[in-house]
């Protein structure tokens, strides 16, 4: 968040316009999304604290880099390192929440690791701005890179012991030869779930990049007021990851819980592109909305997890967050052309779509996922038998 944090500044500091900086972000994510599945298979080979660390390490570096020398040539160098850094995150967060946590605390730690990345996504500009106002922008890029080095000697820590017997075959589990074997993560379950990852980006990012241009020019609602409705969408979506952490470790069939909540999601969302509404009521129903889609994160996650072969988790998660890259990367082509085209209802309506095909697509994971549990019973009675 370093850069859309401080985008307002960086112009007269480097001398360059807000397309070049802007060329500088997609070298970022671009470059995320390039290394991220190889960077999996690194986590499951050499394990995810070393990974992460060696991650956290190169994007503190970079940031520190930028500090020295707050130019645009080497701004693009170093965007380029920070997006090999973010690459590692994801498959290595996961890998160790996977390994680490007692299965029936495992929903809430989903969420609670995703509600940090809405968290800290929200306070990154303002802290950023302000130290950058009070001080300069080298400073806030000072800043950033200490909070990366204060992140790695959270995560280099010792490590103790898991207290809960029931997380221990999962610490285990990570030590066992199946962790340290070559394991097949190309699955069509693996597959499904990356294509999954790509619709929710397009269904979520709809509202929450192009929601308020949407309302105002299609829909005459005051600048204020849109912009008021977008903060409850994404505020209520941090809640609904919370409350979708406790649902889903009182549940096994995460697709289940993931279609609902984004079947009704749809439906709110096909209210507000075709029924006249009062602004406050656009603000509610798009709050709504926001903690439905919230709701599913977690669920999410679990489908992933349950999916990974023992000791591919990196490698499953890099692979299937790479479906948010791809989703960033053609979502913004496909709604800006609909606002060029006048087309302002249709922002909602394509989210409402995606969300309705995103609840196709779970359900189908869902009941393949129990015909391969009752097909395993069956086997074991058999066995037994």
């Amino acid at each position: 968040m370093a850069i859309p944090a401080l985008l307002p500044l960086l112009p007269a500091k480097m001398g360059v316009s807000f397309v070049e900086l802007g060329i500088a972000i997609s070298v970022f994510n671009v470059i995320s999304a390039l290394v991220q599945a190889p960077l999996g298979f690194a986590v499951d080979r050499f394990g995810p604290r070393l990974v992460l660390l060696c991650g956290l390490a190169l994007g503190s570096a970079s940031y520190l880099s930028l500090a020295a020398a707050p130019n645009y040539l080497w701004l693009l160098a170093a965007m380029a390192l920070a997006g090999i850094a973010n690459g590692v995150y994801h498959p290595a967060d996961y890998a160790l929440l996977s390994r680490g946590i007692a299965p029936g605390r495992m929903g809430r730690a989903f969420s609670i690791h995703t509600f940090s990345g809405y968290l800290g996504g929200a306070i990154a500009p303002v802290v950023l701005m302000s130290v950058a106002t009070l001080l300069n922008v080298e400073a806030a890029f000072l800043v950033t890179a200490l909070i990366g080095g204060l992140a790695m000697l959270v995560v280099g820590m010792p490590k103790t012991e898991p207290r809960s017997s029931e997380s221990r075959p999962a610490a285990a589990a990570s030590k066992s030869p199946a962790a340290v074997r070559p394991v097949a993560v190309f699955t069509p379950a693996i597959m499904v779930l990356t294509l999954l990852f790509v619709l929710l980006n397009l269904s979520t990012g709809a509202i929450d990049r192009f929601s308020v241009s949407a309302l105002v020019q299609g829909y005459g609602v005051p600048l204020s007021w849109a912009n008021i409705a977008l903060t409850a969408f994404l505020f209520a979506s941090a809640a609904g990851v919370l409350a979708g952490g406790f649902l889903a470790d009182r549940t096994q069939h995460h697709g289940f819980v993931a279609a609902a909540a984004f079947g009704m999601a749809a439906v709110v969302v096909a209210i507000v592109a075709t029924v006249p509404l009062a602004d406050l009521a656009i603000v509610v129903l798009l709050g709504v909305a926001g903690f439905l889609t919230g709701v599913i994160a977690p669920s999410r996650d679990m489908l992933v997890r349950a999916a990974a072969p023992a000791g591919g988790e990196g490698k499953a998660f890099g692979i299937v967050m790479t479906g948010f890259n791809i989703g960033g990367a053609a979502g913004p082509v496909m709604f800006g052309w609909l606002l060029d085209q006048g087309r302002f209802s249709g922002i909602f309506w394509a989210a409402a779509g995606f969300m309705v095909l995103t609840v196709m697509l779970t359900l189908g994971q869902e009941w393949h996922a129990q015909a391969r549990r009752r097909a395993g019973l069956a086997a074991e009675l058999r066995g037994g038998a």
